[in-house]
């Protein structure tokens, strides 16, 4: 055999060995780990509803209606696959604020800079308490339950920072809006 060829077959077996040790047993084995350590994270923290999957604790979801809490701002489709930030321009980002400040009824100086602007992947699933109590008044008027218990829902859906010093205090905009849910369906309304 030439050189060429034996140099050919030893890189072709060299690929072949490394694709079918990190293309496929380095995942498979991730994969189990992960099933083994923590089944609920490695599977999507998806949160069900009487055995139905509603959506993911990870990604944030499109709230359509005045009834429900809406989330951050998303440049991506409501489908959540695809995510990215929108790198509009200064004029450009500063239309786009004033347009979400309108359709949210908030005034841009002092609206919470959530309910204006997009997470970096546009999939962010909390909000900030501020935006929460600013959307009080319109989902309880919307459901027809008065404004205190919603306010209170809010609070009790109010996580701290992680550890204590950590991040920012958020509101899960999918656990928020289907305690709101239950809260209105016990009320009957």
């Amino acid at each position: 055999m030439t050189t060429v060829i034996k140099q050919s077959v030893a890189g072709l077996r060299a690929m072949l060995v490394l694709t079918v040790l990190l293309g496929v047993l380095y995942p498979a084995a991730v994969w189990a780990v992960g099933q083994l350590v923590a089944r609920d994270q490695a599977s999507g923290s998806l949160v069900t509803v009487g055995g139905s999957v509603v959506g993911s604790s990870l990604i944030g979801q499109h709230w359509p209606g005045d009834e429900w809490f809406h989330g951050r701002p998303s440049t991506s489709d409501d489908a959540g696959d695809t995510s990215g930030g929108s790198n509009l321009s200064g004029s450009a980002l500063t239309e786009e604020i004033a347009k979400r400040a309108d359709a949210a009824g908030l005034r841009v100086g002092n609206a919470p800079a959530d309910a204006l602007t997009a997470s970096a992947s546009g999939l962010d699933p909390h909000i900030s308490p501020a935006y929460a109590v600013a959307q009080v008044d319109r989902v309880a008027a919307a459901r027809g339950v008065d404004a205190t218990r919603v306010r209170q829902l809010v609070g009790a859906y109010t996580q701290d920072r992680v550890a204590g010093f950590l991040g920012e205090p958020r509101v899960d905009v999918l656990e928020l809006n289907l305690a709101l849910a239950r809260l209105t369906a016990n009320a009957g309304g």
